[in-house]
């Protein structure tokens, strides 16, 4: 039988030795590495060609919240209760538009989350926070 660590010979060796199977799979895992190559290569499909517009620009509209709690769409000053009805304009023209809020750094956050649900609930689907680099 196997021979033991102590001198006794009849006792089985009772660890497994994973040496040959990490031999093993070492080698599966090269063939695969040099292989993989020529599978990426031999799925060759031959794709249908089609001519589609290209995707204008959307539109971007700018609402900046200031400090003192001044409203600007576009760089015109606006009511905050008058501002779902002129997104809602702004979506019905083109429903892609974009609006990019920017706020003050003073402005609490409480205001900004409500001015986000304004935006959201008028049906714009694109929002875009402006930041500054620090």
């Amino acid at each position: 039988m196997a021979g033991g660590l102590l001198g006794d010979e009849d006792q089985p060796l009772s660890e497994i030795n994973v040496v040959p199977l990490v031999d093993v799979m070492l080698v599966l895992l090269v063939m695969f590495i040099i292989a993989a190559p020529v599978f990426a290569q031999a799925l060759g499909v031959d794709l249908p060609r089609v001519e589609a517009p290209a995707d204008a620009e959307p539109t971007v509209v700018t609402l900046v919240l200031h400090g003192d709690g001044r409203l600007l769409l576009d760089d015109v000053p606006v009511q905050r209760e008058a501002l779902a009805g002129l997104l809602e304009e702004y979506v019905g023209k083109e429903p892609r538009v974009v609006v990019r809020l920017g706020a003050d750094a003073s402005v609490p956050y409480q205001k900004v989350a409500e001015l986000v649900s304004v935006v959201q609930h008028s049906g714009v689907e694109r929002l875009a926070f402006a930041t500054r680099n620090p």
